[in-house]
């Protein structure tokens, strides 16, 4: 019988030489998905804008530049204070703020925390600045929720007394099986939170309260927004509004959240149409900001590439 070949032992060279394209694939994950969510961006953008964005932009706008600069705070809002968050969480530079400004987008565009899963594969692309991004993202994530329902929750026990005449019983049980519903949503992250959370529970005292202070400042800034486009409105009221409308968006069972806001908003101050075609300019007009930055964000690449 001939005998058996006889193959020469591996080496730790050929052992790594065979584990190369799968360092090389796992290297490239963040890149591949943080570019499958920018075309999914894209796409979405360019659907809304050709849709109805268009339309309303064309129609009469705000004349005051108060109406604009509020605005302009109220866009930067949310990037804003998840950047001083990851700032402060990982030092990430000024340059992450682009990238908390795509992942905003891609969460209005795309669909729901697909902006947290754009802005994890950014942070894993850039591993020498932080070595484990999935818990931090994660727990603002969760801290974000919580916070919006704790908000909600706070507004709801301040505005049901008032709003109690302006219901009917069918929307006031809605509203109150709604809260219900929120406060339920966001218990077991409480009970269960050594499990979930993976933040000391100083620093993630620290994020809840500036995620709440987003909020405050997001609701402030909106009505300053409103009261510049319609002045014979009070800023009060326009801040009352701002409050309802905030609630309106985080009730789980209410079908209709734009129809119930609006009534209730004509309900207390009148002039239904300007205020449907105010409300209507603004996300328009959010629209149109999400295309400039994406387009600015597409031009800023091409720019590096060919340097």
């Amino acid at each position: 019988m001939p005998a058996a070949e006889i193959l020469p032992p591996m080496s730790a060279a050929d052992d790594i030489a065979g584990l190369e394209p799968i360092e090389r694939i796992r290297r490239r994950w963040p890149m591949v998905l943080a570019g499958a969510l920018t075309l999914l961006m894209v796409a979405g953008l360019a659907h809304e804008l050709f849709g109805d964005g268009l339309a309303v932009l064309s129609r009469d706008i705000p004349r005051s530049p108060g109406y604009y600069i509020a605005f302009a705070l109220l866009y930067m809002s949310p990037p804003t204070f998840d950047w001083i968050i990851f700032r402060k969480l990982w030092r990430i530079p000024l340059s992450g703020l682009g990238a908390l400004i795509k992942k905003r987008v891609a969460n209005e565009v795309v669909f729901g925390y697909s902006g947290e899963a754009y802005f994890y594969a950014w942070a894993r692309d850039r591993m020498k600045m932080v070595a484990a991004p999935f818990g931090a993202v994660k727990d603002v994530s969760i801290l974000s929720a919580i916070a919006g329902n704790a908000i909600t929750l706070a507004m709801l026990v301040l505005a049901l007394p008032f709003a109690a005449n302006l219901l009917t019983a069918t929307q006031f049980n809605t509203v109150a099986g709604s809260a219900a519903i929120t406060f339920a949503m966001s218990l077991p992250f409480l009970i269960f939170s050594r499990r979930v959370f993976s933040l000391p529970r100083a620093t993630l005292w620290w994020v809840f309260g500036m995620h709440c202070l987003r909020l405050c400042f997001g609701s402030i800034m909106i009505a300053t927004a409103w009261h510049f486009a319609m002045p014979d409105v009070s800023l009060g009221m326009w801040l009352f509004l701002a409050a309802a409308r905030l609630l309106v968006s985080r009730l789980p069972l209410v079908p209709n959240k734009d129809l119930l806001f609006a009534n209730f908003a004509i309900i207390l101050i009148g002039q239904g149409e300007a205020l449907s075609e105010l409300v209507a300019f603004t996300a328009a007009l959010t629209l149109l900001a999400h295309v400039g930055f994406i387009a600015l964000f597409g031009v800023q690449a091409l720019v590096r590439r060919k340097a």
